[in-house]
């Protein structure tokens, strides 16, 4: 009898698995032999449907996702995205964006079909952007197989890094948007540091909703407040429009990257992708080609170009860093963005510091067994107070985001998504003359791209900064 053939006993069961099992037309002592291959138990783990067997406690549902991906999206970087069209030129400025933001996408697609693929062969639920990486190593080819918890880690540590340093950044954007207001009215500048801590309670109240069901109505505030306020930001790009013919069209090669990377930076949410997929009640609705994901970032890169590219024309040459700052300060309705933006802000905090207690909370539960609810609502407390305490300590803390932004977004929003397709699906090949593998080139070609331009802009902004 080879290595593969078993033999079974001859009793009911064995009579059932006949049906199944393929025989080879031999038998040993009269015991028949059947030739079992490793394809044959994989094909049979496909018969468990991970979807049916998700079980949640509080799942979310198709439109409350799409809200959560909008907020995710629509952050305050598109507020950068006249500067990414002064950068590559109106027309060249409409298609880089579409570009930056099919990678993107692309990048938190294949990470999602991915995961599907592996809840089959894991016989897991769920799983999160880390679990993703490890489970494709060790599910892998053998020479992926030793990189199983480093890729883990990696991700864990990316993405950690990256959201916990964005949440400190939020609180500084949140005082300066209403310290643009509080200026003006008093006459004097208020004190930066003051504005961010008096955040601290509402900050920590705001982590203390339990889950991203929740989360859902902040989402939609954060939502109607950006939508308000980019209204009136387009009344004001709308007003006076000067000709199309006065702006170059394609602007220089040399800059076209920084626009990319602008683009990159302000669209990336992969860290929330499998969060939001692991909450959903029909996770299959996530995917496909009027699936959740793709609807979300469809419109989400409808509104980057038009402000994008309605900012540009309107300010030329005149155009900020952020477009609110080119709006007339001693206006109501301008002072009105502000204020809804820091309010938008406010309540995509929470979103995005749920990214950071889910990795710590995984991190750490298994040591607070006794008492995890109080457990959960003290490493919450805490981590609001070191996030806090990072921005008061170093209010001009938005360029070094920026450079952690451009290192952990390139690797972790768009190397990383590649490897995990390249090692998930490796033994069954990579499509047609293997469009697949020239596909991932081009988008590693981008994740460099972003990752020295990105850098650069943020070491200038560093440097400009304490040259002040």
């Amino acid at each position: 009898m080879t290595e593969n053939e078993k033999p079974v006993p001859q009793n009911g069961s064995a009579q059932e698995l006949e049906t199944f099992l393929p025989k080879d037309n031999s038998s040993v002592n009269g015991v028949t032999k059947y030739k079992i291959k490793g394809s044959d138990f994989e094909a049979a783990n496909y018969e468990f449907d991970p979807f049916k067997a998700r079980d949640l406690e509080h799942p979310v549902s198709n439109m409350d996702t799409l809200t959560h991906l909008l907020k995710a999206s629509l952050g305050t970087g598109i507020l950068s995205m006249p500067a990414a069209f002064k950068s590559a030129g109106l027309v060249m400025g409409i298609f880089s964006t579409i570009l930056v933001s099919v990678i993107c996408t692309h990048c938190s697609y294949i990470l999602v079909v991915c995961a599907h693929e592996l809840y089959r062969r894991a016989g897991k639920t769920q799983m999160s952007f880390a679990e993703v990486a490890e489970e494709a190593c060790r599910r892998g080819p053998k020479w992926a197989q030793p990189f199983a918890l480093t890729a883990k880690h990696l991700v864990l540590i990316g993405i950690f890094v990256t959201y916990f340093f964005t949440c400190s950044c939020y609180s500084v954007i949140i005082a300066m948007n209403i310290n643009y207001v509080l200026d003006y009215y008093l006459g004097y500048n208020v004190n930066i540091r003051i504005v961010i801590a008096l955040l601290l309670i509402p900050l920590i109240l705001l982590a203390y909703v339990p889950n991203l069901k929740y989360l859902a109505p902040f989402s939609m505030v954060a939502n109607v407040c950006m939508g308000i306020g980019l209204g009136i930001t387009f009344y004001y790009l709308v007003t006076d429009i000067p000709p199309i013919n006065d702006m170059p069209l394609v602007g220089s090669v040399t800059t076209l990257p920084i626009s990319v990377a602008i683009t990159m930076f302000a669209i990336e949410a992969i860290g929330v992708v499998m969060p939001l997929e692991n909450h959903m009640a029909s996770p299959q609705s996530f995917t496909g080609l009027c699936g959740v994901l793709n609807q979300g970032m469809s419109f989400v890169t409808l509104i980057y170009i038009l402000l994008g590219f309605f900012g540009y024309l309107r300010y030329g040459d005149s155009t900020l860093g952020s477009v609110t700052y080119n709006l007339p300060r001693t206006a109501t309705p301008a002072q009105a963005v502000n204020i809804l933006i820091a309010i938008a802000v406010f309540c995509t905090f929470g979103l995005q510091f749920y990214v950071c207690l889910d990795i710590a909370w995984n991190s750490i539960k298994d040591k607070c067994t006794k008492h995890p609810n109080v457990s959960q609502y003290v490493m919450r407390t805490v981590m609001v107070l070191v996030c806090v305490a990072k921005a008061i300590a170093v209010p001009t803390i938005i360029p070094f985001v920026g450079l952690i932004g451009a290192f952990c977004f390139s690797i972790v929003g768009l190397a990383v998504p590649v490897a995990i397709e390249v090692i998930t699906f490796w033994d069954k090949g990579f499509g047609p003359y293997n469009w697949k593998i020239v596909k991932n080139v081009i988008i590693i070609l981008v994740a460099i791209l972003a990752f020295i331009f990105g850098s650069k802009s943020a070491i200038e902004d560093i440097v400009n900064l304490y040259r002040k």
